[in-house]
């Protein structure tokens, strides 16, 4: 299995995690995304990657409507089976921006799934430790393409941690979270 896929699917394996231990009740709480609960965290993974990957592919992910869980659920087996081959990173899908491949998404996806990760996390409570070398490359990807993150209306600013921080917090701090968030209250 090519890297980029191990990668991603390590990254989702961890939101997986996190989504299923989501407590009923916590699925409106307020998430480290200012505009987002729980639940629209999720939603957001969900359609990130109906958007530029399953779409583009013509892999359906038979969702019910309500349940964030077995919402993520088929999300997560559409994209196992769309990743299903290697070969499949380099086939060029024409996606919302365009003409792309597989390998040039999977990078930004898997930051994404990331970092989602632990906003659901805070979210819903849960504590939840990202993988470092997920998290470092996360990061290498994000400050090589600091300028398109900056002019981009999709992030925060950034927020100011310690040069010496973990990679998961300078991370989050790259991406305009706070690592000290917490839900209020």
């Amino acid at each position: 299995m090519d890297q980029l896929i191990g990668d991603h699917e390590k990254a989702r394996q961890g939101f997986t995690k996190v989504v299923k231990g989501v407590d009923a009740s916590r699925w409106h709480a307020p998430s480290p995304c200012t505009e987002w609960d729980a639940r629209a965290v999720v939603e957001h993974v969900i359609g990130s990657h109906e958007m530029l990957l399953l779409k583009p592919l013509e892999v359906r992910a038979d969702r019910p409507r309500e349940d964030p869980v077995a919402r993520w659920s088929a999300t997560d087996a559409a994209l196992t089976q769309a990743l299903s081959s290697d070969e499949i990173l380099d086939q060029e899908i024409d996606g919302p921006m365009g003409a792309t491949t597989a390998r040039s998404l999977l990078p930004a996806l898997t930051s994404d799934v990331l970092v989602h990760c632990w906003d659901l996390a805070r979210a819903a409570g849960i504590d939840v430790e990202l993988d470092e070398g997920l998290a470092t490359a996360a990061l290498v990807m994000a400050e090589q393409h600091a300028d398109s993150f900056k002019t981009s209306a999709m992030f925060g600013d950034p927020v100011a941690v310690p040069d010496d921080a973990p990679v998961t917090d300078r991370l989050l701090g790259f991406f305009g979270r706070d690592p000290a968030w917490r839900p209020p209250g």
